[in-house]
């Protein structure tokens, strides 16, 4: 009985790692998802399209973008977790995925995850409407100084990295985080909309997130939280600049699979 066993026990694992190797060398061959866990327009959006076209040309599958905001990111994010891990279903993992577990908000983690490649980095910033009196950062900050609660922000979901950005920057300046009430939204475009809407006073998201109603005449930049001005306005000053402060922060993105992708699929989407 135990030679039985034995065998089958062998011929099991043989037979499963015969079917993983062959997925492997015939991957992909049907459409892969990848899944962002944020409204479209948004920074972590345009960095998952620019990547989808990309891949579909180096694939030779199409490659498709699936958004899947709310719930603080943790609605698309456990949807990429708990898929499948075949490689057909990806998603842009952000800086959130190492906090929220902190706040108790998700059980997910970074180890829920098979990574695949760091994406980018953007420093963030604060821009208000066009027609703000504000001119400057530390206008803005007086006026939050002298009106603790009036002034709200805006940038992503309750506890995200541009909630961090404020947060830290208030502290900075010695006012508690209740100086300038959050708004939860979907991702960084939901919030500019909301902007430029008049529903808030700014905005703490990053520079290429706020492009559109910036270039667009609607908004006006006033400060970017990083060691260096931004390429895409080099006149914007750094906090540091501005205020001496020396907080500066920024988001990163990557795209991962769930936990437990098979090594050669890691390999070529990797590649």
């Amino acid at each position: 009985m135990k030679t039985i066993k034995t065998l089958f026990g062998g011929l099991f694992v043989a037979m499963a790692l015969s079917a993983t190797y062959a997925i492997a060398q015939d991957f992909p061959n049907k459409p892969i998802r990848i899944v962002v866990p944020y409204s479209p327009g948004g920074g972590t959006d345009a960095v998952a399209r620019i990547m989808a076209q990309r891949l579909t040309a180096t694939l030779g599958q199409s490659v498709l973008v699936e958004n899947k905001p709310g719930a603080s990111a943790n609605i698309g994010s456990e949807f990429v977790a708990r898929a499948p891990a075949d490689g057909y279903t990806l998603g842009m993992i952000t800086v959130e995925i190492s906090m929220m577990h902190w706040a108790g908000l998700t059980d997910l983690k970074p180890t829920n995850y098979t990574p695949l490649a760091l994406m980018n980095i953007d420093p963030a910033a604060v821009t208000v409407r066009a027609d703000s009196p504000y001119k400057t950062v530390n206008d803005l900050l007086a006026a939050i100084k002298a009106n603790p609660g009036k002034f709200k922000a805006s940038g992503t979901g309750q506890g995200g990295i541009w909630h961090l950005a404020l947060a830290g920057m208030l502290k900075d300046q010695k006012m508690e985080l209740s100086a300038a009430p959050w708004v939860p939204s979907n991702g960084a475009a939901p919030a500019m909309n909301d902007l430029a809407a008049g529903g808030i006073e700014f905005v703490t998201c990053s520079l290429p997130e706020s492009r559109a109603l910036i270039d667009a005449g609607k908004a006006r930049p006033l400060t970017i939280m990083a060691n260096q001005p931004s390429g895409l306005y080099p006149n914007v000053p750094t906090l540091k600049t501005a205020t001496g402060s020396n907080w500066a922060i920024g988001a990163w993105r990557g795209i991962a699979g769930p936990q437990g992708l098979p090594a050669d699929v890691q390999a070529k989407l990797g590649a």
